[in-house]
């Protein structure tokens, strides 16, 4: 299974050392997580570009839930559905949903195994279908793996997971 990043995503805090055009996708990235829809809109674009050599007729597109339903709701509910009308595919986000609240990945680094408990997965849609995994943000792939885990326990088949930025940190320049 492929997993890909768009593009490199600098953390507001190493801004200042990125290029220019690091820093316009960084800030075009945030706005996408606050569920502007201007960034939305050009997320739809940039994703329907990378995947449109794919046949995906037949496939489910899921996004990796955020950490509590109104975020996931905020950020990924209006993207998933004009996503997968622009690329024919199944969209995949009323079928997961999140049950309460828990803290934020970069804020619970070290409890890995709460990460997701939250998470609940209709397995009658996943089961035997592929799959395509999408999120925002890759920083160590840790939440992305435990919900393709997730995916995969549910019967789905996962053939890619890909990301708008990969978290790059310029600590040396």
């Amino acid at each position: 299974m492929m997993k890909y990043a768009l593009y490199d995503y600098i953390p507001q805090r190493r801004l200042r050392k990125a290029s220019f055009e690091t820093r316009d996708i960084s800030r075009r990235i945030l706005m996408f997580k606050n569920g502007n829809k201007t960034a939305t809109n050009w997320a739809v674009g940039i994703f329907r570009t990378a995947l449109s050599h794919m046949d995906l007729h037949d496939t489910i597109i899921v996004c990796v839930p955020a950490s509590c339903q109104r975020t996931y709701v905020r950020r990924f509910r209006k993207f998933s559905k004009a996503l997968c009308k622009v690329c024919d595919a199944i969209d995949g986000f009323p079928f997961v949903s999140v049950n309460g609240k828990r803290d934020k990945a970069h804020i619970a680094k070290g409890n890995m195994s709460s990460r997701l408990s939250n998470v609940i997965i209709d397995k009658d849609v996943f089961m035997g279908r592929k799959v395509v995994i999408i999120d925002d943000i890759c920083t160590t792939c840790t939440t992305a793996n435990l919900f393709i885990s997730m995916m995969e326990a549910a019967g789905a088949d996962v053939r890619m997971a890909l990301f708008l930025g990969k978290t790059r940190n310029y600590w040396h320049q």
